[in-house]
C-alpha cells in the first residue's frame, strides 16, 4: 500500500517509488451511495438506491505560463501528443477497484507540459452527497504498485472535485493533493478555480 495523502499535502512520486518513475497510472474509485434517498430531495434523482452514478476522471495539461495544452477526458481518450491515455468511461461505479484510470507517460510528457491536473466531475448532474468510497490513486505503471492514495469521500452538494496535481519540479515529478471541491459536469468548467494551484 502507498502513502495515504491528506488535503493539501505534497510528495515525490520518484522518492515515494524509490527512483526510476517513467509511466503513472491515475485511478478513480466510487461507489452510488445506498440508501441515501428519502424526504424531499429522495425524489429529485428518481429516488431508490442503486441508481448509476457517472463520475468522469480527466486530466488538464498546462505550460509553465498556466495555459492550457491539452485536456483528456471520455470525449478525447488520449492527448495530442499520445503520452496520456484515458482507459475509458465507467458510467456506474460498480465492480472492485478503479472504475476509471489515466496512464500518463512521463518521459514522452512534452517539455513544455509542467503540470498535469486531475478533477473529477459528476457528468450526470448529482452532487457528491450520492457518492461514497470515492479515491484517486497513484500508481506505478511499470510495476502496478501504488504509490500514493487520497480519499475523496468528503459528502456534499458539490458535483465536481479538482484531485490533485503531477507536476515537475527541481528535474522530478511531484504530486500535490488539492482536493478542492467546485461544481460543474466539465473539467473546463474548473479551470477558473484550477488556476490560482499552477
Amino acid at each position: 500500500m502507498g502513502i495515504s495523502l491528506q488535503k493539501g499535502q505534497k510528495i515525490s512520486l520518484e522518492k515515494e517509488a524509490g527512483g526510476g518513475l517513467t509511466r503513472i497510472v491515475m485511478g478513480l474509485g466510487w461507489d452510488a451511495a445506498k440508501g441515501k434517498s428519502g424526504g424531499m430531495l429522495g425524489g429529485l434523482f428518481g429516488g431508490g438506491g442503486g441508481e448509476s452514478i457517472d463520475l468522469d476522471a480527466s486530466c488538464l495539461l498546462f505550460d509553465e505560463p498556466g495555459n492550457l495544452v491539452d485536456t483528456v477526458w471520455f470525449r478525447q481518450l488520449r492527448s495530442q501528443d499520445r503520452s496520456i491515455e484515458h482507459t475509458g468511461d465507467n458510467r456506474t461505479g460498480e465492480g472492485e477497484g478503479d472504475d476509471e484510470q489515466i496512464k500518463v507517460d512521463l518521459a514522452a510528457v512534452p517539455a513544455n507540459v509542467k503540470s498535469l491536473v486531475f478533477t473529477v466531475n459528476n457528468f450526470t448532474g448529482q452532487d457528491f452527497s450520492k457518492v461514497e468510497n470515492a479515491y484517486c490513486r497513484i500508481i506505478n505503471g511499470s510495476n502496478n504498485s501504488e504509490i500514493a492514495r487520497y480519499d475523496l469521500s468528503c459528502q456534499g452538494s458539490h458535483s465536481a472535485m479538482i484531485m490533485a496535481k503531477v507536476y515537475r519540479h527541481g528535474g522530478e515529478w511531484k504530486m500535490h493533493a488539492i482536493g478542492e471541491v467546485g461544481q460543474g459536469r466539465t473539467a473546463e468548467q474548473l479551470l477558473p478555480q484550477i488556476k490560482p494551484h499552477l
